[in-house]
């Protein structure tokens, strides 16, 4: 893999993960001392991350991570709701007895974090969840897409998640999802994920949404 694809995924995750959230300058130079390179392939890497929508352009030079306003975001969410949906259908079509069984193991594990109330712990999972449907799936395009509007989206998400108390609600989605699944029910699991992706169920749910987004993380 050469280097600036390296950089360019490594940057992408920190943006996913809430290292590095909208409206953060993106460090070139860190960059270049960590992955001990010179300017040019962290700016390619920069220019990749720039088409892709996620980093945007200083008037006076550099990079930071890119804003969205409540149009686009919500826009974005939509999508990826869909797309989501479209990844569980294939997934129910496609994933092996084995997988099945790893993703229902894999869920009941995850039962420790929601009783616990631990958050960070339960965002793994999810994660784990979420990519053993990717795979599952077997559309790398796909899963490419995915991740790019998860990536996009992540912060706000995150905001939205504290927002619900949402918690023990997702992992009974999960629940609920697995059995579509479980039973190669894929029109049902894909309902399932779209409305289990949804920003919020209700409009006592999206005002708390938009009353939850900092105003610093908005375009």
């Amino acid at each position: 893999m050469k280097t600036a694809e390296r950089i360019r995924l490594a940057v992408e995750e920190s943006i996913r993960d809430g290292t590095l959230l909208p409206g953060d300058t993106v460090d070139e130079q860190a960059l270049m001392t960590a992955y001990e390179v010179s300017r040019t392939p962290v700016r390619e890497a920069l220019l990749q991350l720039q088409a892709q929508g996620l980093v945007e352009s200083l008037p006076r030079g550099g990079m930071v991570v890119a804003k969205m306003d409540m149009t686009q975001l919500l826009a974005m969410w939509e999508l990826l709701a869909e797309l989501e949906g479209l990844c569980v259908r294939l997934a129910c079509e496609r994933m092996t007895p084995e997988e099945r069984l790893d993703l229902a193991k894999s869920h009941e594990r995850a039962a420790a974090a929601v009783k616990k109330e631990d958050v960070k712990a339960w965002q793994e999972h999810n994660r784990r969840f979420h990519e053993a449907l990717y795979q599952g799936a077997r559309n790398p395009y796909l899963r490419q897409e995915i991740l790019r509007m998860r990536s996009q989206t992540g912060a706000y998400r995150r905001h939205a998640f504290a927002a619900f108390g949402r918690l023990k609600s997702s992992w009974e989605q999960h629940s609920k999802l697995l059995d579509a699944i479980q039973r190669r029910d894929a029109k049902a699991a894909a309902e399932l994920m779209v409305e289990h992706m949804s920003p919020g169920q209700g409009s006592t749910n999206f005002a708390s949404f938009m009353a939850a987004l900092p105003k610093e993380l908005m375009g």
